[in-house]
């Protein structure tokens, strides 16, 4: 039994990534488990956010339970999370999963959260929940693995590669390329986030943005920098 956990904040190819994942015969995939229960937890303001709590176990504990009974009858379970659904849970808990952490350089990150999210705040980018987690197990001797998401679409199969590797599992190029379109383990949120991964057939190249970056959000943007530089220098380089 494996759990691989991947921890993301928003717009950072994490469903890409998940759909990459789902294309391995010896691995089921589950999209973001925990966000009814960080709705429900932290009444935020999302999308959807009536439909996701309707639909979704919103208990936290119950869904780590059931992700524990769903590990027993499959050989890899891989969760897409966010990191800032990780709420009133010890980190202990993390020791249990394989964790990689998928990060994105805020200042091409936060443009597009804002499409979601118009009025976005620290915890909508999980970056200092991800800070937090990352040195919990640093310190218990435990290193995740860190991507930039950047490297991911300059060198897909490089980076996941290494992954693999990493999580002791064979690479396969069959987590290169995916049919396009809605997938079944999408979550019930997709429809309002997930409209470009579902027009994708693999890892969209990288393209750097050169859009003036919005005043608006400098100061998320200094919030968000230090907790993105730390853990950069920690991530797979290609």
């Amino acid at each position: 039994m494996k759990i691989i956990s991947l921890w993301s904040g928003p717009r950072n190819v994490s469903t890409a990534f998940m759909y990459s994942f789902a294309q391995r015969e010896d691995t089921t995939v589950i999209d973001e488990p925990l966000y009814a229960h960080y709705l429900k937890t932290t009444q935020a303001d999302h999308p959807g956010k009536e439909t996701v709590l309707s639909k979704m176990e919103n208990d936290g504990n119950k869904v780590l339970e059931v992700v524990r009974e769903k590990a027993q009858n499959t050989t890899i379970l891989f969760l897409k999370n966010m990191c800032h659904h990780w709420l009133g849970f010890s980190n202990k808990q993390l020791e249990g999963f394989d964790n990689i952490f998928l990060i994105r350089n805020p200042k091409e990150m936060l443009p597009s959260l804002v499409r979601q999210i118009p009025r976005p705040i620290l915890r909508d980018t999980g970056l200092q929940q991800q800070s937090e987690m990352f040195n919990y197990l640093w310190n218990k001797g435990k290193a995740p693995i860190v991507i930039d998401s950047q490297d991911l679409l300059l060198d897909n199969k490089k980076i996941l590669r290494k992954v693999c590797e990493a999580v002791n599992i064979d690479f396969t190029e069959k987590m290169l390329h995916w049919n396009s379109g809605s997938k079944p383990y999408d979550g019930v949120w997709a429809k309002y986030w997930y409209q470009n991964v579902h027009k994708s057939v693999g890892f969209t190249p990288y393209i750097k943005k050169n859009d003036p970056f919005p005043e608006h959000l400098i100061p998320l943007l200094e919030e968000c920098n230090p907790f993105y530089e730390h853990l950069s220098k920690h991530s797979f380089k290609i």
